[in-house]
């Protein structure tokens, strides 16, 4: 199905729009990446690597908590947009705080700083996961199966150029602003950009609910326990929701890389080039995962991804064990990294959002999102497991750590690919 096609199949423009609103979302969290800028940030406020581990685990662990109970009234609600509307415009508002936050605290000591961004990142996290099933659902009931890769696609390819220029805008700030008034700006930027992306999706509007089989659980215990019967009669979303969790250990190594450019010997102001970096990374991969999810299938690009999976840890523990710090080499070296990394996130969000609207039946997609996300929602702790390993034995074994996980994350996609063949 062409581009084309599939615009005119979702209705008038929505295919565009719904593009837009999840490209300018893109900039706007490349402006808060937690590999990256918040990484860095939260490092140099605490020096903590179990607070880095806990920014990033409490992106994943908001994302997903709130699903459950958002589901449940989504699944009985005749409209699913207000839902939308109220986490992408509360996120909007967190992250203006945190701007405001970090512009005027400059007297306030370090570690109090550290924990009120913190506390304001955990609200930030935790109002973003009310947006995950109305917006899948929605998108779900827009975009023809056929065509939703391409849309993923379209989505990171769009965001990462504009993510581009929110990286120059990001060195140049960290290269010439104290640190709290250039991560500020930052934090700025990115309410801007969700702005713009809130209002884009808003505006695509929402089609017609499909007619259900059957009645909606009226009580959240009945809601639960179908959640259970999901998990125990369907292999499909079983060995699914396995992958994630496994691939949840692989991820709790994304925030390290940048402790490992610090120790390394790069500064606070390079953290921009390597935001940048990931940005090539993504915006160089995109057709490809586009078209091996619409052309080849779901499952399959997720098996490309697990591979692609190994090649960051595996990087990053090389340059730990065999660079010399300090050296003219260290900032090329993770910035390819950084490519690499790119290209894997874009991967695996465009395979897992495709892969779970597909396991999902069309009247009942809020509620599979919702038990799905929730029962993953155990791995989204790992990066704080990453930070006692890296703590207690060394950064090396995190990556090494991460290097198995992504080995049996590969064998049990090869196990959901014989379910799906016979």
């Amino acid at each position: 199905m062409s581009v084309l096609k599939a615009h005119d199949t979702a209705g008038g423009n929505a295919f565009w729009k719904i593009a837009g609103a999840g490209a300018a979302f893109q900039a706007g969290s490349a402006a808060v990446a937690p590999a990256t800028i918040v990484a860095s940030l939260v490092n140099h406020l605490t020096g903590s690597v179990y607070a880095v581990g806990a920014a990033s685990a409490v992106l994943r662990l908001g994302w997903l908590a709130p699903q459950l109970i958002v589901g449940f009234l989504a699944q009985r609600a005749r409209r699913r947009m207000p839902f939308y509307i109220a986490g992408a415009f509360g996120r909007v508002a967190c992250l203006a705080f945190i701007a405001v936050l970090l512009a005027v605290a400059g007297a306030l000591p370090a570690a109090w700083l550290g924990g009120a961004f913190l506390l304001l990142w955990t609200l930030y996290s935790f109002v973003s996961g009310i947006v995950a099933v109305p917006y899948n659902d929605i998108v779900g009931r827009s975009i023809t199966s056929g065509a939703r890769s391409r849309l993923l696609a379209w989505r990171f390819f769009g965001g990462g150029l504009l993510a581009l220029g929110v990286a120059a805008l990001a060195h140049h700030w960290l290269a010439t602003q104290p640190v709290l008034n250039a991560h500020a700006l930052i934090f700025a930027l990115a309410s801007a950009l969700m702005v713009v992306s809130a209002i884009s999706f808003v505006s695509a509007g929402e089609p017609p609910l499909p007619v259900a089989d059957e009645e909606p659980a009226r009580r959240f215990r009945a809601f639960l326990a179908d959640g259970f019967k999901v998990m125990g009669t369907d292999r499909r979303f079983r060995l699914f929701l396995y992958t994630q969790w496994v691939g949840g250990a692989t991820l709790m190594a994304l925030p390290f890389y940048v402790v490992a450019a610090a120790r390394m010997g790069l500064g606070v102001e390079d953290v921009g080039i390597l935001l940048g970096a990931q940005t090539v990374g993504s915006l160089a991969s995109n057709a490809l995962w586009g078209h091996i999810g619409d052309r080849h299938g779901k499952l399959r690009l997720l098996q490309v991804v697990a591979v692609l999976r190994l090649a960051p840890p595996l990087g990053a523990f090389a340059i730990l064990t065999l660079g010399d710090n300090g050296t003219a080499l260290m900032l090329p070296a993770f910035a390819a990294l950084f490519v690499v990394i790119g290209a894997l996130v874009n991967g695996m969000t465009i395979g897992y959002l495709g892969y779970l609207m597909e396991v999902s039946p069309n009247h009942k997609r809020p509620a599979y999102s919702a038990y799905f996300n929730a029962l993953a929602s155990p791995a989204a702790l790992l990066p704080l497991a990453g930070a006692a390993v890296a703590d207690i034995l060394s950064l090396e074994a995190v990556f090494v750590l991460a290097v198995l996980a992504a080995v049996v994350q590969l064998s049990l996609y090869g196990r959901l690919a014989r379910w799906e063949n016979g």
